[in-house]
């Protein structure tokens, strides 16, 4: 199983970057895909999630409103869209995918599973 995160950068306050994920190795019809943050000196926090049947999502309060995740079956990729960035939503951010994973596990690192490699987003001007 592999999940190949890219797409991260450098990005102004307020801009706009999209990360996505990449999955191969097995089916994750019963999982759910999703993204989580760690920035220097701080936990692994989780971002958002997305039941791959069904399109179920989850967001962090931090994001909510900011940040839309989404998932394209045909090419097996979970996409991140992050508008409105702030400076501390700066990390490094990670997918990951969990089984068969209820509503009150969904934010629970370990619950999940695989994991990427992850890509840094910083904002800063």
């Amino acid at each position: 199983v592999q999940l190949q995160a890219s797409g991260g950068g450098l990005v102004q306050p307020g801009g706009s970057l999209r990360v996505s994920c990449a999955a191969s190795g097995r089916s994750f019809r019963d999982y759910v895909m999703a993204w989580f943050r760690q920035a220097p000196g701080k936990e692994r926090e989780f971002v958002a999630g997305i039941r791959w049947s069904g399109g179920g999502t989850f967001y962090a309060d931090s994001v909510k409103g900011r940040f839309t995740i989404s998932k394209d079956n045909a090419k097996n990729t979970v996409y991140l869209q992050m508008n409105n960035l702030k400076p501390e939503d700066t990390a490094v951010y990670y997918c990951a995918a969990g089984p068969r994973l209820i509503a009150s596990t969904v934010r629970t690192a370990g619950r999940y599973d695989y994991w990427g490699q992850g890509t840094q987003v910083t904002v800063s001007s």
